[in-house]
């Protein structure tokens, strides 16, 4: 039974899914490219694999706005996110860890983590570079040679890169520290799917980056839960 006081203006409820039998199984298949609109704690919080600008959900978020409608995430949420730099200096200044980073034309210290900042990057495409030739090839790919700046953070040798999914600022499967870690996220970002890229250092979790998520990325525990909330039934 869904939550009381909850609605959806999901126009295909009674089509939200189709399914697959995984280990014979049942599981709830989300179709591509779809976006929902669910409504809960006084807002509508748009749903979709991507937030890109000039996108179906990009707009859709913009008119709520532009009729006085709540909803989650903002349209500012959603540029600031996919630029590495800004993300991450919102994250630090709201007091969550997050990698140390710099912008450059041509340089990059050994080892990094490289992101494009060109108008057509996707942080889902990072690179990691370890010596010189290997950087050379990635920084002329990610600058059009030259024409762009780009990301840089520098990782300790023994750092480990790690992807998170999050649902509504939950995890499934996930250690404590990393789920913490995306529930902050959540919070500051208010992204309903989204994918954390973080680096641990020292046994301390930090953030690299946020990624748009596309369902089949999804594990059948992660689809059970975005399932949950867009047939609204996310406590039981």
């Amino acid at each position: 039974m869904a939550s009381a006081g909850y609605r959806s203006d999901i126009k295909t409820v009674p089509a939200l899914f189709t399914h697959r039998r995984v280990n014979g199984k049942r599981e709830p298949l989300i179709a591509k490219d779809s976006v929902f609109t669910v409504w809960r704690e006084g807002a509508s919080h748009i749903i979709a694999e991507s937030y890109s600008y000039k996108t179906e959900p990009y707009y859709s978020i913009l008119r709520h706005e532009l009729d006085g409608k709540p909803v989650q995430p903002a349209s500012c949420a959603v540029l600031d996110a996919c630029v590495v730099p800004v993300c991450l200096e919102r994250a630090h200044l709201a007091g969550i860890p997050v990698c140390d980073w710099a912008i450059s034309q041509g340089y990059a210290p050994f080892p990094s983590i490289l992101y494009g900042l060109n108008y057509f990057a996707n942080t889902s495409d990072y690179c990691v570079v370890r010596d010189n030739e290997e950087a050379k090839d990635v920084i002329r790919h990610i600058t059009n040679r030259g024409k762009y700046p780009f990301c840089y953070q520098k990782l300790d040798d023994s750092a480990t890169i790690h992807s998170c999914i999050s649902v509504f600022g939950r995890t499934a499967g996930k250690c404590d520290d990393v789920a913490r870690l995306a529930e902050r996220v959540y919070d500051l970002f208010a992204i309903p799917l989204i994918t954390l890229v973080l680096v641990n250092d020292h046994d301390r979790y930090l953030l690299s980056s946020l990624s748009w998520t596309r369902y089949p990325q999804l594990s059948g525990e992660e689809r059970a839960l975005l399932s949950a909330y867009l047939a609204q039934q996310e406590f039981l």
